[in-house]
């Protein structure tokens, strides 16, 4: 099976390994990762945008490596609620037949520091790296693993969304999914 994660990002690329495996334990699997664009910046501050991010990666990695089995788009994303600075990402997987299924992670309230930054302007792994004192956290543990002393990571949410979505294509009550016949 030859998955094409939308990201060079190793993190997104281990999540995708790591789901995929999960899901489809009998297969040979293949994940490799492309950089393509998004479409919605580098810091989406919505949620809306967030998906549509996820859902153009996909669509863009598909177009880009048209032999593929599946296409993973997953784009990380901040919206506020109640003046409080939420971190998500929404994950969007197209197969070669079928709709896209998608899923959104867990939600992570983020420091009041993290939010001043960002609303100054700054990129969510830089806000984090500065208040956390940490290089290039978004390619590691991310905000999950610095804010839960690593007991969850970007990676294992990406992980377990990533198994959500691909939910329809292993289970026969989603019509829209062609599952087995990748």
């Amino acid at each position: 099976m030859n998955v094409v994660v939308a990201s060079m990002n190793p993190v997104k690329i281990g999540a995708a390994r790591e789901a995929f495996a999960s899901v489809f334990p009998a297969e040979s699997i293949d994940v490799t990762g492309i950089d393509v664009d998004s479409g919605v910046g580098d810091q989406p501050d919505s949620d809306a945008k967030t998906r549509e991010g996820a859902r153009a990666r996909a669509l863009r990695a598909r177009d880009a490596a048209p032999d593929a089995d599946f296409w993973v788009g997953l784009e990380g994303g901040v919206d506020v609620f109640d003046d409080q600075l939420m971190a998500f990402a929404w994950m969007a997987i197209k197969g070669r037949k079928g709709d896209i299924s998608e899923a959104r992670s867990a939600t992570l309230p983020l420091p009041p520091a993290v939010k001043q930054l960002v609303d100054a302007g700054m990129e969510l792994g830089e806000a984090n790296d500065r208040v956390f004192s940490t290089v290039n956290s978004k390619q590691g543990g991310g905000a999950y693993g610095l804010l839960t002393d690593g007991r969850y990571t970007r990676e294992s949410i990406y992980a377990q969304t990533l198994i959500i979505a691909l939910t329809p294509f292993v289970n026969r009550l989603y019509p829209q999914f062609e599952q087995g016949d990748r």
